[in-house]
């Protein structure tokens, strides 16, 4: 069954682990437009974004001039530092813990192999603002809503992929998070890298093998907009360069798994001349999600920009004729 059918077939779902989800200002699809770290400095390039579901969270980060690769060989033929430029992308998927005024994070599925954002994030809305700021006062960042359009809110928390026909395990941890035509889908490695091994040290060198390069580059974190009929995603985003372009992920050969429970997703499909099962874990299955930029305001404040706004933001435009 294809996964939006599924979800329409039911009442919304949310698993545990949405129970201490993010309020509803949060759902949805945001862009970073700057980060300012204590000491002035500012970066507003560095292309970032993040999804959200009640409980889950998928976000990718890349900064500009990042260079690109046809193919997992093709890293091999790269410079050094053109390597470590791929090596330094972000991509991962986390649950989410919302304790009323702080947003933390667990159980990442990243590519990178270190906590580079170890801190909760002290979150704050206005309109089409969100801004988090770290608690320590390290850094703040400004984050902007993204209209994603009409379409479901899903959560999926990925335990495995697997060969139907060898058993063999391809992919372990990650998931899917779908906020109406935004989507992430990330996939982690079969085998974890060195614990605490930064990548940058892995790419170059001696320790650069093509075995080496296949691991670190084994984890699929990749985001996707919704392309023509029938709810196909196509990846805009992703770790692995070369996936940019391609579909995201089916979204067909989903049903409820018998063995895990009603709070359990299995997918089995034929994917690049492989029979895959992938086994989920529902955050939540909602059928209809539509993000929107207004917040709420008091009375005071209401009335404040109604009466100000012919000066703040000036008469509304005519229509084109």
């Amino acid at each position: 069954m294809h996964l939006f059918a599924l979800a329409a077939s039911r009442a919304a779902t949310a698993g545990p682990g949405a129970r201490e989800g993010v309020p509803e200002w949060a759902l949805g699809s945001f862009r970073r437009r700057s980060i300012t770290f204590f000491d002035g400095s500012e970066d507003t390039t560095t292309e970032v974004l993040w999804l959200q579901s009640r409980g889950l969270t998928a976000d990718f980060r890349r900064r500009a001039g990042t260079p690109s690769a046809a193919s997992l060989a093709a890293l091999e033929h790269l410079a050094p530092a053109e390597r470590i430029a791929l090596a330094r992308v972000e991509g991962g998927l986390a649950r989410t813990r919302w304790d009323g005024r702080l947003m933390s994070w667990t159980g990442w599925e990243s590519f990178q192999n270190h906590a580079r954002w170890p801190e909760p994030g002290r979150l704050e809305r206005v309109g089409g603002c969100l801004v988090e700021l770290a608690p320590s006062g390290a850094y703040v960042e400004d984050w902007r809503v993204e209209p994603c359009g009409v379409g479901p809110l899903i959560g999926l928390w990925l335990l495995d992929e697997r060969d139907r026909d060898t058993g063999d395990v391809l992919q372990r941890g990650g998931g899917l998070i779908v906020c109406g035509q935004r989507a992430a889908f990330v996939r982690g490695r079969p085998v974890p890298l060195p614990e605490g091994e930064r990548l940058d040290d892995l790419v170059v060198g001696a320790q650069a093998t093509p075995e080496r390069l296949a691991a670190v580059f084994s984890c699929d974190a990749a985001f996707g907009e919704a392309r023509g009929a029938g709810g196909a995603f196509l990846v805009t985003h992703a770790t692995l360069p070369w996936r940019v372009g391609a579909p995201l992920l089916s979204l067909e050969g989903f049903e409820h798994d018998p063995e895990g429970g009603t709070g359990c997703l299995v997918q089995r499909l034929d994917e690049a001349g492989r029979r895959l099962e992938r086994r989920f874990v529902i955050d939540t299955l909602e059928p209809a999600f539509a993000s929107g930029v207004a917040t709420t305001a008091t009375p005071d404040g209401r009335a404040w920009l109604a009466r100000e706004r012919p000066a703040l933001l000036g008469p509304p435009l005519a229509p084109a004729r």
